[in-house]
């Protein structure tokens, strides 16, 4: 009897701590780091104190990177998986298209209802995950998960006051601000929810998205704004921060709204874009490196993870992190840390959780980031990058690569590639280009590299035995230790580093190898094993 009442106990305890979670994910829809005084102080920020506010009780991610459009990294939040995975890698029903995502995916929805049934979850606002056509797909985010889908199902709304909305399958036309009315859907949903019962939120604004306007005077302060088509067209990036601006005072009364029911305290936050400024709202010189690249300004997006999950606040973490990593880190926000017994075997997830920083117990959770964009009629932009904390190797599905050094240049104007190379340059480049080609299950196509210290008439590196068979040892007239890289006959990596000799070769098949090395990469040495 005993035994039956402290089970029953720990049952209650167990769903009261349930209860005391809860999580909002926020996405901001074409929006960069750089229009927020709080990531970049140049002069020409907008005032968003509520969005600002998060940071007193978070943590600011200053290398989050998402993917180069908008539906490619929704997926890749939603699914934890990287977008030549599930298919998703440009935009659903827009320039150059995209495959829409697959239902049969695993879901953050998905992996919160086995973890615990009773937790509401909704998506309101932008879907923008499959097209609107045939009706059935209207289903899709109710097919993934979600108890309450409402908003708009495609990428862009052509008026922010004359739009339509979609709320679980049911067709309507809305004449009330986008914004606000994303927010009064999201405060109402929350008033239904069970108040014992712990909640999941997928809030996503088409703000500040284009069409560029005037939102209503209310929510902004740009008061010299007339709204006109000339005016907008002569200014775009004033009413750019009008809308944002708008959007971060819907945040506000969305919190508000959480105060009031008693619900603030016990929920995480997590704001994110979901791509970078569009070239007319860029602030950056080459305007042709912003959203829908794989450039830094196309993929460095703002990301502020606030509430009760976050141990020692108001930091800022400069960790390589990834707009995928949510999907892990919102499922361990409701303790379910076990997620990954869940996944189906033949499922790869690329998420990372990011628990561990938000924890304060870890300061980094990968030693690079990747991002990408493919379209289904596809252009010069498609290709896919990887980098580490100083370099990012860039492929291109035309053939072309680019490396560039981020510490030293950040807006990414002169290619490595082109230039004389330092060793560390090239064991950058063989690092990133070597995990580049892992990750994609491709042979390397690594290029030949060689390094601007490299003089044939004053250094010379020799190996030996030749024919070799368990070890391969080196002699060499100089001090420093070269970054060697063993290929065979085919172009495969065996083996990438400065300690060869303490590398066994007995288990690699008989043939012909190349040892390439930074003191002479052009010319490598043949060898053969035996």
């Amino acid at each position: 009897m005993l035994k039956s009442l402290f089970i029953s106990l720990f049952l209650c305890l167990l769903t009261l701590s349930f209860a005391q979670t809860n999580t909002i994910l926020i996405i901001a829809d074409d929006l960069g780091s750089d229009y927020f005084g709080f990531y970049e102080n140049d002069g020409d920020t907008v005032d968003v104190p509520n969005i600002r506010r998060l940071m007193q009780t978070g943590v600011k991610f200053t290398n989050m990177m998402s993917n180069p459009v908008c539906s490619a990294t929704r997926s890749s939040i939603l699914t934890g998986r990287y977008g030549f995975r599930t298919g998703v890698g440009g935009i659903v029903g827009g320039e150059g298209g995209s495959k829409p995502i697959d239902t049969a995916e695993m879901s953050i929805p998905k992996m919160l209802h086995i973890f615990n049934p009773s937790i509401a979850k909704a998506s309101i606002g932008k879907w923008h995950l499959n097209q609107p056509s045939p009706s059935s797909n209207l289903k899709s985010p109710l097919a993934l998960g979600y108890h309450h889908f409402e908003g708009p199902f495609t990428g862009q709304i052509t008026n922010y006051n004359n739009w339509t909305k979609y709320t679980n399958g049911v067709q309507s036309t809305v004449t009330n601000y986008a914004t606000s009315e994303n927010v009064n859907n999201a405060i109402h949903w929350l008033k239904q929810v069970n108040p014992n019962k712990p909640f999941f939120l997928w809030l996503a604004f088409n703000a500040p998205h284009s069409p560029y306007h005037l939102p209503p005077a209310s929510l902004h302060q740009f008061n010299n704004l007339s709204g006109t088509a000339a005016d907008i067209q002569a200014k775009p990036k004033s009413y750019f921060k009008a809308m944002i601006q708008a959007m971060d005072k819907e945040i506000g009364r969305l919190c508000d709204s959480l105060r009031a029911l008693d619900k603030f305290e016990n929920t995480n936050i997590i704001f994110i874009g979901d791509n970078g400024n569009t070239p007319s709202t860029s602030k950056i010189q080459a305007t042709n490196n912003s959203k829908g690249t794989i450039y830094q300004y196309g993929i460095s997006v703002p990301c502020i993870i606030a509430g009760p999950i976050v141990k020692n606040p108001n930091r800022s973490s400069n960790a390589l992190v990834n707009a995928s990593d949510l999907f892990a880190t919102i499922i361990e926000s409701f303790g379910f840390d076990s997620w990954r017994s869940s996944v189906p075997i033949n499922v790869t997830i690329d998420s990372k959780s990011l628990l561990p920083i938000l924890k304060n117990t870890s300061d980094s959770i990968r030693n690079w980031t990747f991002s990408e964009i493919f379209k289904l009629t596809t252009d010069a932009n498609d290709g896919k990058t990887i980098r580490n904390r100083h370099y990012k190797l860039m492929k291109f599905d035309n053939g072309k690569q680019k490396l560039f050094n981020l510490s030293n240049d950040p807006l990414e104007t002169k290619d490595l590639l082109t230039e004389k190379l330092s060793d560390a340059d090239i064991a950058n480049y063989y690092f990133l280009c070597n995990e580049l080609a892992k990750l994609l299950g491709i042979n390397s196509f690594c290029q030949t590299l060689v390094s601007s210290s490299f003089s044939p008439h004053t250094k010379k590196l020799l190996a030996f035995p030749n024919p070799f068979n368990q070890f391969i040892y080196i002699e060499k007239d100089f001090d420093a230790k070269p970054l060697l890289i063993l290929k065979n006959s085919l172009g495969q990596l065996i083996y990438q580093g400065y300690d060869i000799e303490n590398q066994y070769f007995g288990n690699i098949p008989s043939g012909v190898y190349y040892l390439y090395s930074s003191i002479d990469s052009v010319f490598p040495i043949k060898m053969i094993k035996i």
